[in-house]
């Protein structure tokens, strides 16, 4: 809303985007990208703006009701949801899942995207990510728990320091007695989830529900059938996977790797 008054009072005062920008001291991308609600205003750029423009005051009186979100609009409604969890498990192969990553974990992670992310936004998907963690100190308690391929603790994003950090996080994490983590053995030779990383949610009002994402792509599953199988599919994950305290040695087994 904040971007659309912004281009009304902008195209009154017969003003482009270009034009604006240089008034204002900004580039025509960063004035489009406020229009489009992509990026919050910063610094100056409000007050400049409502002078340039001749709003008089209304985009002053807007931007003190504006709130951004660096999560992703399709993340949006399932981190509505997380946040007011009673229960939250998660399956994942690939990557660390964000309520376990330290913050330069995370950068790194949103530095290697494609296409590339500015700085800034970088920043804010660092923030947003971070802030999504309280979760695990929220009261009352919520109950949580992980099941992780170990090619998800294997490979060192961000670098070795990095990597042995987030470990050793992890095992902080896994210390909480009301987060359980386990690893999938590497010696299975096979198990049920290997369809793929998913998350289950059961909300405050004891409704059910799990997240699958792929590339980006993302959808809420709500259905009754598919959501007892994927309850079931984790139920027996954590009976193939290796015991929180096996888990635990196996992951300071690889950070006392790290050491020689």
């Amino acid at each position: 809303m904040f971007g659309a008054l912004l281009r009304h009072y902008r195209e009154l005062a017969t003003l482009s985007q270009e034009a604006l920008g240089l008034r204002i001291g900004f580039s025509k991308s960063q004035v489009a990208m406020v229009e489009r609600g992509h990026r919050p205003p910063k610094g100056n750029f409000v007050p400049k703006s409502d002078s340039a423009t001749g709003a008089n005051g209304a985009l002053i009186a807007a931007a003190l009701k504006l709130k951004f979100s660096h999560l992703a609009t399709w993340f949006g409604p399932f981190a509505e949801e997380e946040a007011k969890a009673t229960m939250r498990h998660e399956y994942e192969c690939h990557v660390v899942p964000g309520l376990l990553q330290t913050e330069d974990h995370a950068r790194a992670m949103f530095r290697g995207a494609c296409p590339p992310i500015e700085d800034d936004e970088i920043e804010g998907r660092v923030a947003a990510r971070l802030a999504r963690q309280a979760l695990l100190t929220r009261r009352p308690l919520p109950d949580i728990s992980f099941v992780l391929e170990v090619s998800a603790l294997t490979r060192p994003i961000g670098g070795r320091d990095v990597h042995r950090a987030q470990l050793q996080h992890i095992l902080e994490v896994s210390q909480l007695r009301h987060v359980h983590i386990q690893v999938m053995s590497p010696h299975r030779e096979t198990h049920v989830g290997l369809s793929g990383p998913f998350v289950l949610l059961e909300t405050e009002d004891r409704r059910r529900l799990a997240y699958l994402e792929v590339q980006s792509r993302n959808f809420l599953v709500s259905e009754q059938q598919h959501l007892a199988d994927l309850f079931a599919t984790y139920g027996m994950l954590r009976a193939q996977a290796l015991s929180p305290e096996e888990s635990r040695e196996l992951i300071k087994q690889m950070v006392k790797d790290y050491e020689h």
